[in-house]
């Protein structure tokens, strides 16, 4: 037998109050937060959650759906090698959000799972029933109650009574944010290829409103451009190149042209990418069903450069096609 579940996060000002659920029927769900932490935190606890409420049952089989591709791959691809840095990365930090992924890591051995990456807000029923319980608990925060905490599984709560037990550090700018204030752009033909009956989405749910679906994926190519410019992910080459498409190019702020040979031949060499930064996000443009374009300034130290990146989802994953810095005088 598999148990089907969706696990979502959701925070308010991310840090802010924040929460988390998993969910497989009306029946069988449970939800937390805190007070302070981040999206990602939401997320991560909602899986570890999930392992933990069916733990009394190692023989059945996790299928997890998540909206959140740093998840999926901090679980699947990159906490292994972690694991042999010490929890650290390649420049010696702790990774981010460390004790819960060592508490999932934990939790999953000897498990049998699997992850399904689904698109957020866009109407699957059990990723929509998760992200409502969770956006319940950060709203609940906010307002200084106690969140419902659901029904858990069989009677187990998993990790409810220990979410308190994780801190949330100090915001350093890299985790995924919360993109309320930006203006996106959408244009006229973008919705209308979103509203066409062009090609069968694979899942069964309603689909979702096309502006509010375009602004999803607006947010999600910010959140990965945000973590992809982080210390922690530009210190790995596997971390790095998990975000690239196989075509990536980049005309980088020195003018040289790079792509994915160059990137591992600097790593090989030992020289590090430049650093990243703070974004000032100037506009978000999604361009027909599965593109976005991101320009914003990137303040590195104390020098601004003016960015322009552009995503493709390939196969369900947003990957970073094109990129060009140009450095302000």
């Amino acid at each position: 037998m598999t148990i089907t579940a969706a696990a979502d996060g959701s925070a308010l000002g991310n840090p802010g109050p924040a929460g988390w659920a998993w969910y497989i029927d009306d029946d069988r769900w449970a939800a937390g937060g805190w007070a302070h932490g981040t999206n990602n935190m939401g997320e991560l606890m909602a899986v570890l959650d999930l392992f933990r409420a069916t733990a009394h049952l190692p023989e059945e089989e996790l299928h997890i759906l998540c909206d959140s591709q740093y998840v999926i791959n901090s679980v699947t691809k990159w906490m292994p090698g972690w694991k042999k840095k010490g929890w650290k990365k390649s420049d010696g930090k702790p990774v981010l959000n460390l004790e819960l992924l060592k508490d999932i890591d934990a939790a999953i051995t000897g498990r049998k799972y699997r992850f399904e990456w689904v698109k957020g807000h866009a109407g699957h029923e059990l990723n929509e029933a998760a992200d409502d319980r969770a956006r319940a608990a950060a709203t609940a925060y906010q307002a200084g109650k106690e969140p419902d905490a659901g029904p858990g599984l069989d009677g187990v709560q998993g990790a409810a009574e220990a979410t308190a037990n994780h801190e949330v550090p100090a915001p350093d700018g890299h985790d995924s944010m919360i993109f309320e204030d930006l203006d996106v752009q959408v244009p006229r033909s973008a919705v209308a290829a979103e509203s066409a009956p062009a090609e069968p989405v694979a899942t069964d749910s309603v689909p979702a409103d096309p502006a509010a679906q375009l602004a999803a994926d607006v947010q999600m190519v910010f959140e990965l451009e945000t973590e992809l410019l982080s210390p922690a992910v530009r210190g790995d080459l596997t971390e790095v190149m998990a975000f690239l498409h196989p075509e990536f190019q980049e005309i980088s702020r020195d003018g040289s042209l790079t792509d994915r040979s160059t990137i591992i031949a600097a790593f090989n060499a030992a020289e590090p990418l430049p650093v990243g930064g703070a974004l000032q996000v100037l506009a978000a443009t999604p361009w027909g069903l599965d593109k976005v374009q991101l320009a914003y300034r990137l303040l590195a130290g104390d020098q601004a450069v003016l960015c322009s990146s552009f995503w493709q989802r390939v196969e369900g994953r947003w990957l970073l096609r094109y990129r060009q810095e140009t450095p302000t005088a």
